[in-house]
Formats: structure tokens, sequence, C-alpha cells
């Protein structure tokens, strides 16, 4: 709240002072203008960890908030006459967004080393001892960084020990209320699938009481919780699920604002793309671009372009570098791999490798924003009946799996992510995830400052 009200504050400062009030309205313009962002960042939840979670959703919330912001300011300006601009505003808003999302990301950021390190970490309960559970359970394993750590399970005690969880069995079902009364746990996610439905009420009315973070897991997996509504019927909680299909006009779209963005793009950096081969084929002759067959839509292989960041020999090298691996599955990945010449480390580190695939998107192989396009190797780890549905959309250069889990060394995260995309595409997720993506190109060498 602090950081949107100083940044209201900052768009009076750049008002015309010629057209602002004297010294008093400008003070009581100050203190409106602070309060008008502190309402916008309540309105839209942006102190809560449920709403901060998932940075698509905090920064389309930011975007809302900043919004109502300006409006604000206009309606304070049409009530008290002080000749403010619309185009002061609009710098103003301009100035709140990119200082939010700035100062949010980098906040996050040292957040997430922190957690990895097993500071600020919420420690849970989870009631159940089903396969729902074992899958909360490696979902907060596999993801350190959101702060959840589980150090107990209630439920059937041979079901904990049968999914490897017997070290953390605390009781059974019928037992639960009195072990979660005597927890410190922070926190109590219960299982809806593994409940029967009495003992759940029982144990969240008990559990309301002990003024702890509770959880209601509803054993849904792939859907945005933006497309979960709460629907009361009768006083009773019901959960409406919006359909998720994107219209022929939508995906029109889609494939226009791929080939309009590309082509700017590629106007843009065309003398860029130039400098960056002749500095790749210096390094060592060997050629500037690198192609390799990708798994794209419909299950169609492609050649994917990128600017060759490793040693002309790098496959060949492989199997010397390959117990270093830290990612888990078919993805490989190391963090100081010898095989990448010191151009190849400065393309990585921008991500300005990636702009050949460009030319894929304008082809159709590709699209700005989609799933990560798979090797054919990792299109065998996804489930038989998860393949098809994977292959729906085009890849893209960058896509949810990038922004959210980039440096996750887990196969499962990354299968996750991008069927997540993939069952849950807009036009709306898409420009969220490349405004994230800039964020990132921008922000990472000053977050690694920081955050080191």
């Amino acid at each position: 709240m602090l950081a949107i009200g100083c940044g209201s504050a900052v768009a009076t400062l750049v008002i015309d002072l010629a057209s602002r009030p004297p010294w008093l309205g400008d003070a009581v313009y100050f203190a409106a203008a602070t309060s008008l962002g502190v309402w916008a960042t309540r309105n839209q939840g942006l102190w809560l960890d449920r709403i901060n979670s998932v940075r698509a959703i905090e920064m389309a919330r930011i975007t809302r908030a900043v919004l109502l912001l300006g409006l604000g300011l206009l309606v304070l300006d049409r009530i008290a006459t002080l000749n403010v601009r619309v185009t002061e505003v609009a710098i103003g808003c301009v100035i709140v967004w990119t200082t939010l999302v700035v100062w949010r990301s980098l906040y996050r950021e040292w957040l997430e080393r922190q957690r990895l390190l097993g500071r600020f970490v919420r420690e849970l309960v989870i009631v159940g001892t089903d396969r729902r559970a074992i899958d909360l359970f490696n979902l907060f394993a596999v993801h350190p960084e959101v702060g959840m750590s589980v150090v107990g399970v209630i439920g059937s005690e041979q079901e904990a020990g049968d999914l490897g969880l017997g070290a953390l069995w605390l009781a059974e079902h019928e037992d639960a209320n009195g072990a979660l009364a005597r927890t410190s746990a922070d926190g109590v996610v219960l299982c809806s699938t593994d409940i029967e439905p009495s003992t759940l009420n029982r144990l969240i009315r008990d559990e309301r009481g002990r003024q702890r973070v509770l959880y209601l897991d509803p054993g849904l997996s792939g859907i945005d919780a933006r497309h979960l509504q709460a629907w009361p019927v009768a006083h009773e909680p019901l959960l409406f699920v919006e359909p998720v299909a994107l219209s022929k006009l939508e995906a029109w779209t889609k494939r226009g604002f791929d080939i309009v963005g590309a082509s700017l793009v590629l106007a843009l950096v065309a003398p860029l793309m130039a400098a960056i081969a002749v500095l790749v084929k210096l390094t060592d002759s060997g050629p500037a671009l690198f192609h390799q067959c990708r798994i794209g839509r419909d299950g169609a292989s492609f050649t994917m372009h990128k600017f060759r960041t490793m040693a002309v020999d790098a496959e060949a090298r492989r199997a010397q570098v390959e117990v270093d691996n830290l990612r888990s599955g078919p993805l490989f990945k190391l963090d100081h791999d010898p095989r990448v010449t010191p151009i190849g480390r400065l393309l990585r580190r921008t991500s300005l490798d990636e702009l050949p695939q460009l030319w894929n998107v304008m082809r159709g192989q590709m699209s700005l924003v989609g799933p990560r396009p798979a090797l054919a190797a990792e299109v065998a780890e996804f489930p038989s009946d998860l393949v098809a549905l994977r292959h729906q959309v085009r890849p893209g250069i960058t896509g949810l799996w990038q922004v959210e889990a980039r440096d996750n060394p887990s196969f499962e995260a990354y299968r996750r992510l991008d069927l997540f995309y993939v069952e849950n595409w807009s036009l709306a997720l898409d420009l969220i995830l490349i405004l994230r993506t800039i964020e990132q190109i921008v922000l990472r060498p000053l977050r690694r400052r920081l955050c080191a």
C-alpha cells in the first residue's frame, strides 16, 4: 500500500507547475492522490498472498489499480477544478505503474531467494492421505519459492506410509481435531477429496476459531483460479467454472498480433541481429545460427532457429558435462556450462539468442507467447492423454513456464505450467506474459546484484 501511495504522490509531481494551485491546494491534492492510491490497492487486494502468488494475476491487479487511480484523479479534478490535464494524469499513472512493477518484482525475487534458504516459510499440516494429498505435497516441494512447507499429515497411517509420508503422519481422520489443536503449524490444508463431508465441516468451523491460515483444496488441478467463481445456492457454496474457449475471431486476433508484433520487432532489431551474427561468427568461425528440430502445433516437427551460444562441438562434448545437469527428466541446464562461448553467455543473459525465432513466428511455426517448443524427448515424457492437448496451440518464444519457473529444475513444473497455459490461454494472459518477459530481461541484472 505504501508503494502505490508514494507512487500516487509522484503522479502529482508531474503536473505542470504553472497550472497547479497554491501550496495549500498542492498539499490537499497530494493527500487526496495518496489516499486514492491506497484505496485502489485495497480494492484490488494487492497486499494479499493469494493475489500476489501468481505474477500474471498480480500484474493484472496492478494495472487495474493504476487505472482506478487515474480515474479517481480525473474525478477529483472535475470536482475541485484543479486544472489538471488528462495527459498529466496519464504520465503520472505510467510512473506509478512502472514504479510498482519494478519494486514488487525486486521484492518478489528477494523473497523467493529467502524462501529457498528456508526463511519466511509457512508450515502446513495436510489433512488427507489420498493421491491428491501427495500431489499437493509434491507441488510445494517442487515450488519452494511459494513458501509452503509440509510438517505433518493427518489421515490413514497406512496410506501415508505407502505414499512415503509416514514420517510426517500425525493422526487418523477421527483424531484430526485433537491433532490440529496440538500442532504449532502456521496453516492447515483440508483435502476435500479424502474427508467425509460432516468431518470436513466440523474441521472448518474449529479451525476458523484458531486464527491461522486455512486452505480448502477442492481436488481440482490445471484450472485457472480466475475461472472459478463462488456461487452460493440457497446459502450453500458451489464453484462455478467459467468455460474457456477462444472464438475464431480471438484465434485470428492472436495470429494477427503475432505477425504485426514480430514484423515490428524484426524491423527494429535487424541491425542488432546483423551485428550479433557477425560477433558469433568471429568467435570461432562457426555458423551464426543454431538449428534444432522441435515439436510444434498438431505434433508437427519444425526447425527452430537461435543464435549459436555454444562452441561448434558442443553436442559432441555433452556426455562430459551430463553428470552436472541441474534439471530433471529430459531437460538439461548447467549453471556454468564450459561449452558456452563468452558472447553466448551475454546473449543468453539478455535473451537476445532467441531473436531468430521471430522468423519462426512469421512462418506460422511459433507464436510470440505459448508453451515452450519441446524436443521430441520431452514430448515423450508427457502423459499420452495430454500430448494432443499440448499440441493444440503453437509453441512460443516466451510463455508461462519461462516467466514463472525458468530457473526451476523440475521437469514436472515445466510440464504442468505449459499444460496450464494451453488449457487457460487468453489474449489478456498473452499480454501479461509479454510484459512479464520484458520486465525479466530489463531487471535481471539488477535483481542479481540486489539478491546476491
